[in-house]
């Protein structure tokens, strides 16, 4: 990292950069964050697609342009920085350490409405072990840089945090095949959807499955290691190595999920729990008061993680947030895969699309078997700007 760490101005210096002062937002971005220890760093555009495959989650999967080289591996344009650069910071030699990182420049993927290249900012901070304050910091910078360009008003703020879910998950002791499905329900919007529905056997899927019924029970109780091997061996005598932006392994991994997955819906005590855990919104405190509640009438331990969602909002207090100006919600997540704690958006009135977002990952580095605590954000300059179409 540190050999490109100028890469991104030397790119300003050319005027390598789209019109309509794109190229002039982009350096106040790399100045401002520079002034707060963030170092200018970049990664290449052509990515190996695996980890984006394996660690992004359904929405960047199917959104990627993807390629292959010479020897039949397979390539992508970056879809965004935040893989990237915590794959280059596992490589760099200085894993446990603290690291700031500031990239800037082209990404690719597909957008319903707007352009599949676009330019993005990203601030990523990585290894920091006070979690909470490391939150309110990103946010505080990712926050400044937006109102000093288009102000605040009109700019809505909303946060949430997906370990409040994955707790509440984990003391219902659902399986873990339910747990997964609620989980990317939530992320993809469409929870509150999924909880007035079966969530087995009634399925439109599941019913396509009952050809494979055989397989599927033979399949429940072997050993998951070999079950997938064979999996992947009958893809690969189909000729079969990647399908609608998934690979193999992930195929055979989603095919042994339905093998596994329990024959019966969610219970009606489960689903009343969860659909008043996602009605809780307002300011942090009402919040956090509200989940407190709800903790206490169902017997349920939240008790930790609400601890460190107060001790986030009295950092958020301290770095300048008026609490009344920040829309939190017990069920609000962003769509991807690695997210697993705070997470935030900003976004000007009238719009649909955010100006920046963001949230905490140690999620990726955990899959990527490393403990490293990280939080990240996204500005797109076209939104900020207001060049975007």
């Amino acid at each position: 990292m540190d050999q490109r760490r100028n890469s991104g101005t030397a790119r300003l210096a050319r005027g390598d950069w789209s019109e309509n002062g794109v190229n002039a937002l982009g350096a106040r971005l790399l100045a401002r964050f520079a002034r707060v220890g963030y170092a200018a760093s970049d990664v290449p555009v052509l990515q190996p697609a695996e980890p984006f495959l394996e660690l992004s989650g359904e929405d960047i999967r199917r959104r990627l342009f993807v390629t292959s080289d010479d020897e039949g591996e397979e390539l992508c344009l970056r879809p965004e920085f935040t893989i990237p650069a915590a794959l280059a910071y596992l490589k760099s030699g200085v894993v446990g350490r603290r690291a700031d990182l500031a990239l800037l420049g082209p990404v690719f993927r597909q957008r319903p409405g707007e352009n599949a290249e676009f330019w993005q900012f990203s601030a990523e901070s990585l290894g920091r072990a006070d979690r909470e304050a490391a939150d309110a910091d990103l946010l505080a910078e990712v926050h400044g840089a937006v109102t000093d360009e288009i102000g605040a008003e009109g700019l809505t703020l909303r946060v949430g945090d997906l370990a409040l879910f994955a707790r509440l998950i984990e003391t219902l002791n659902l399986s873990p095949v339910l747990a997964r499905r609620l989980g990317l329900a939530l992320g993809e919007g469409r929870i509150e959807a999924l909880l007035e529905a079966p969530l087995a056997g009634g399925r439109p899927e599941a019913r396509g499955l009952a050809r494979y019924s055989g397989v599927l029970d033979a399949l429940k109780d072997a050993d998951p290691g070999e079950a997938k091997a064979f999996v992947k061996d009958l893809l690969s005598l189909a000729g079969i190595s990647a399908v609608g932006g998934r690979s193999a392994e992930d195929i055979a991994s989603r095919f042994l999920d339905r093998a596994r997955e329990d024959s019966q819906a969610l219970g009606e005590e489960p689903k009343a729990i969860l659909r008043r855990f996602l009605s809780i919104s307002g300011e942090p405190d009402h919040v956090s008061r509200g989940l407190r509640a709800l903790a206490d009438e169902a017997g349920l331990d939240l008790a930790a993680v609400l601890e460190r969602f107060d001790l986030r909002t009295g950092f958020l207090e301290a770095r300048g947030f008026t609490l009344s100006t920040l829309q939190a919600s017990a069920g609000f997540a962003r769509n991807l895969d690695y997210y697993s704690g705070f997470v935030f958006e900003l976004r000007r009135a009238g719009t649909n699309r955010p100006v920046a977002a963001g949230g905490r990952y140690d999620r990726l580095f955990e899959r990527l078997g490393h403990e490293v605590p990280a939080i990240g954000a996204a500005i797109w300059l076209e939104r900020l700007s207001g060049d975007a179409p």
